[in-house]
C-alpha cells in the first residue's frame, strides 16, 4: 500500500464530520501506515458487525486504493448508495483495485433501472474501465432515457460523453438520437466527432 494513495483528503474531511473523533484518528491512523497488519486491520473493519458507514467508507477505499481486492464487495455496496460522494469515493477506489469483477459490477448498476437516479457513477467508471461491456451497457442505458419518460439528464449525459470517451462506433445511432435533446447535443456533437 503505498503512501500516496492512502488516504484522499477530500473524503477524509467529509468522513471526519460524521466520525465519533477517537475511533476516527484510529482508523485514520491505520489507513496512512503502509503494512500488512494496517491493512488486515482495515480488512477487519469491512466484516466487523455494527460497523458505521463511514468506518467501512474509509477502510474500503484505502484498501481499494491500496489493490487489497478484499475492498471489492463493499466498494460496490458504496458504488449503488443514494450519497454521492460515498459513490465517487468508491468509484475512485474501484479504477484503482484493478478487480476483473468490476465492470461486470458497474455494468450491473447502470443497467438496473429501478436505480437510474443513482447510476451517474456506474457510468463514469464503466468509461473509465474502457471494458469491452462498457459500450453496450452505456448505449442500452442512453437509449432507455432517452426514451423516457423520466429521462435523468446527468445520467444521460455521462453515458453521452463516455461513449465519446470510447469512441466505438456502435455508438453512432444512440448519439446522433441523444443529438435531438437540446440538453444533450452539444456532448452529443462531441462524441459523434471523436467516434
Amino acid at each position: 500500500m503505498g503512501r500516496a494513495n492512502a488516504v484522499d483528503d477530500e473524503q477524509v474531511a467529509r468522513l471526519r464530520a460524521e466520525a465519533e473523533p477517537a475511533a476516527f484518528e484510529r482508523l485514520l491512523a491505520l489507513a496512512r501506515q503502509d503494512t500488512p497488519a494496517a491493512r488486515d486491520a482495515l480488512a477487519a473493519e469491512l466484516t466487523a458487525p455494527a460497523r458505521p458507514l463511514w468506518a467501512r467508507e474509509l477502510a474500503a477505499c484505502t484498501l481499494g486504493r491500496a489493490g487489497d481486492r478484499r475492498a471489492f464487495e463493499t466498494l460496490v455496496f458504496l458504488l449503488n448508495h443514494r450519497d454521492p460522494p460515498r459513490c465517487a469515493a468508491a468509484a475512485r477506489a474501484l479504477l484503482l483495485l484493478g478487480d476483473p469483477r468490476t465492470a461486470r459490477a458497474a455494468a450491473a448498476l447502470a443497467d438496473n433501472e429501478l436505480r437510474t437516479a443513482y447510476a451517474l457513477h456506474p457510468v463514469r467508471l464503466l468509461a473509465a474501465l474502457r471494458a469491452p461491456s462498457s459500450a453496450p451497457t452505456l448505449i442500452r442505458v442512453l437509449d432507455r432515457l432517452l426514451a423516457g419518460p423520466v429521462h435523468h439528464w446527468p445520467v444521460a449525459r455521462a453515458c453521452v460523453e463516455g461513449l465519446g470517451t470510447l469512441g466505438d462506433a456502435r455508438a453512432r445511432l444512440v448519439l446522433l438520437a441523444a443529438r435531438e435533446h437540446p440538453t444533450l447535443r452539444a456532448a452529443a456533437d462531441e462524441a459523434l466527432r471523436r467516434l
